[in-house]
């Protein structure tokens, strides 16, 4: 059987397409915001596509890509693994990258930079020239953490009843004598004992400090946590229901894809 010559070449387009769908997003603010441009090839000069010192954060959908500062590979480079890049700061790209190209096997795998975020952190965003619909928010739940225990110093009056020390030791003393006499033998001292028991207690209570001072005391209570960590949001997109979590509160209705997929 044979295929006309268009119907071939129209199938080998698609193929071809489908073999150059992006692999590297770049974008023009922090947080896969603002302007982008998708690349699935070697760009030695992102001037090209207009594009060149702009990029401040990234998203490598497939394979190891090596990111520039400069034209055709040169100066400052780090490779890049598959997953999404916030912000290019921390390495010392934001603004800078002037080249791009796929990395092949472990090639210059000491310029690597830090592990990239988790996928997820870039699940809502919304994909260059991708198209959003509304989607009708039927449910909101805002979640919250448990509870956090706050913490403060308070000044508070403290009283000081230390006995007398002087005062004892002479009371003590001057019992004893009186004690001794009175009476003899073993009686004397017992007496002499008593005395001095006697003595000593009356003496540390005579003069005892009686100072009021401040002291710093920390105090601590557990309180309900009030800020919401997310949202579970429940909406309808196509007659069918969907659930989700949000960092954010939504509206009356959030944008999502063609497959259901928040897009914020």
């Amino acid at each position: 059987m044979k295929f006309p010559l268009k119907t071939t070449l129209a199938a080998c387009t698609l193929l071809l397409g489908g073999q150059a769908m992006a692999q590297i997003t770049l974008y023009q603010n922090e947080g896969w915001r603002g302007r982008a441009v998708s690349i699935s090839s070697t760009s030695d000069d992102l001037r090209r596509v207009g594009f060149n010192d702009r990029a401040s954060s990234v998203v490598v959908e497939k394979g190891r890509w090596e990111v520039c500062e400069d034209a055709g590979f040169r100066g400052q480079c780090r490779i890049l693994k598959r997953g999404s890049y916030e912000s290019l700061a921390g390495m010392g790209l934001n603004d800078r990258v002037s080249s791009v190209r796929a990395v092949r096997g472990n090639r210059y795998s000491q310029n690597e930079a830090p592990p990239p975020l988790p996928q997820a952190s870039y699940e809502y965003r919304q994909r260059p020239n991708e198209r959003t619909y509304e989607a009708r928010v039927t449910s909101v739940r805002a979640v919250v953490g448990p509870p956090e225990q706050r913490c403060w110093v308070e000044r508070q009056q403290v009283q000081d009843s230390r006995p007398n020390t002087g005062g004892m030791l002479a009371g003590a003393i001057l019992g004893g004598v009186l004690g001794h006499q009175i009476g003899g033998g073993t009686g004397r001292d017992i007496a002499t004992v008593g005395g001095a028991l006697a003595g000593g207690a009356v003496g540390a209570n005579a003069g005892r400090s009686n100072n009021t001072y401040g002291q710093d005391v920390r105090r601590c209570e557990n309180v309900a946590n009030a800020t919401p960590q997310y949202w579970d949001v429940t909406y309808e997109y196509r007659g069918v229901e969907h659930r989700t979590q949000l960092a954010a509160a939504p509206g009356e209705y959030i944008p999502v894809n063609r497959d259901g997929v928040p897009r914020m």
